[in-house]
């Protein structure tokens, strides 16, 4: 009697240690991908920031063409505003010296 006792506490004792083990392990698996997912989120962050800053730095090259076409169209005009000027004063000259 003793000794099926004894099996008894014994196997009882060893079932209960494997449940350890299993839950264990479990609970070692759940953590590891908790890290993982963890990391997954850090390199998004890291993706994300990397891509304002670069949109940042493209908005700003942007702007400057976009400033730098306004210059080159407004220099265009006012350099064909004073060719107009300058037609139109020959032109007046022209009449000036043909009614001479």
């Amino acid at each position: 009697m003793k000794t099926n006792s004894l099996l008894a506490i014994v196997f009882t004792a060893a079932l209960v240690v494997s449940c350890n083990k299993e839950k264990a392990a479990i609970d070692e698996n759940k953590n590891a991908k908790e890290a993982a997912i963890k990391d997954q989120k850090n390199a998004v962050n890291a993706e994300a920031k990397d891509a304002k800053k670069q949109a940042d730095a493209n908005a700003k090259v942007d702007k400057a063409n976009i400033e730098a076409n306004k210059d080159a169209a407004q220099a265009q005009l006012d350099a064909d505003k004073k060719k107009a000027e300058a037609e139109a004063k020959a032109a007046k000259e022209k009449v000036d010296t043909e009614k001479k």
